[in-house]
């Protein structure tokens, strides 16, 4: 890579990088103030089963800065996520950390488990889509991808549970698991039914993306004098139309954290997904801000990471930016 090539992608991880730090500034700013947009008051929540006296409700007001201007609370609050102290669980009654920790490691296993099975059987048979289109094998992939990203998670983990946990019990249907090789026993049907959507989306993509790689001039001219066909299709075709495909399932990924508050209600889990629906119901405004900041924070540092690596995949990406 020359020097100017160099500099200029300097530049744009440079940009890239700025970009996201002022994204997640505002997003912080956003997650704080739907504080206020949200139903209910903090004080009367954390006395609620009691009457208190004005004196108690102005106590606790004054004790968790609730009185305090909307400036004042948004940068400590903004302060402690940044050392990273996210404040203190109304329901629970310890540090907001406490309880993310607790729950992420599940959350985690889950996004990972459906991340494998979207990367490798998405892509997978969106390859073979493509090479055998207009066959009996082709045609089934159009089906299962049609059927597939028509099916909602909920509708997934009903199915799954009752087919694979309770009739045939191949698989447990409710909790996290203890120890490592049954707690991915226990991930397994949830993160099917995670990444069935996602799946079906991917294959579909890479589908696509490989169609339009097959009809291009290079590729017809290699194949025309006599490389091997696999050779060509790994090297032209596959890495070529990754691009669109770490694209779009970089996108898919991180959506998958939103998605996870069904999938682990409807298995019991105890991840993050199920104590964002436990604490918005409960009215846990910390529990709730640091979830969703979590959430958008991974979301944009994950496609910007998909940015960076994008031109490294596909090498067109770069140069058309370079000439522009």
């Amino acid at each position: 890579m020359t020097p100017a090539p160099a500099l200029r992608a300097a530049r744009s991880a440079v940009r890239r990088l700025l970009g996201m730090a002022v994204t997640l500034l505002v997003t912080s700013f956003l997650v704080f103030s739907s504080l206020y947009l949200a139903p209910g008051d903090p004080a009367a929540f954390l006395v609620r089963g009691r009457s208190p006296s004005p004196q108690e409700l102005a106590t606790i007001r004054q004790q968790y800065g609730l009185d305090d201007p909307f400036p004042v609370r948004y940068w400590h609050w903004l302060d402690g996520v940044l050392h990273g102290d996210f404040g203190r669980s109304y329901l629970f009654h310890q540090s907001v950390g406490q309880v993310l920790g607790a729950r992420l490691p599940a959350t985690l296993l889950l996004v990972g488990v459906a991340t494998l099975l979207i990367a490798v059987v998405g892509v997978a048979t969106g390859v073979v889509g493509a090479l055998r289109r207009g066959t009996r094998t082709g045609s089934a992939v159009l089906l299962l991808v049609t059927v597939g990203a028509a099916v909602p998670s909920f509708v997934a983990a009903i199915v799954l549970r009752s087919a694979f946990g309770v009739r045939l019990g191949w698989f447990p249907t409710i909790g996290n698991g203890t120890g490592v090789l049954d707690r991915l026993h226990h991930v397994v049907l949830p993160a099917i039914a995670l990444s069935v959507t996602f799946m079906a989306l991917v294959t579909r993509v890479t589908r696509s993306a490989m169609l339009d790689e097959l009809r291009r001039e290079h590729v017809e001219v290699a194949l025309s004098r006599g490389l091997p066909r696999r050779a060509v299709i790994r090297r032209h075709v596959l890495r070529n139309a990754l691009g669109p495909v770490v694209t779009v399932g970089g996108l898919l990924v991180s959506g998958m954290l939103v998605s996870t508050a069904i999938v682990e209600t409807a298995f019991g889990m105890s991840g993050i997904g199920s104590l964002l629906v436990q604490c918005v119901n409960e009215l846990d405004f910390q529990v709730v801000q640091a979830i969703v900041l979590l959430v958008v924070a991974a979301f944009v540092v994950v496609n910007t990471l998909v940015d960076l690596v994008h031109p490294l995949i596909d090498p067109r990406v770069g140069a058309a930016g370079g000439a522009r």
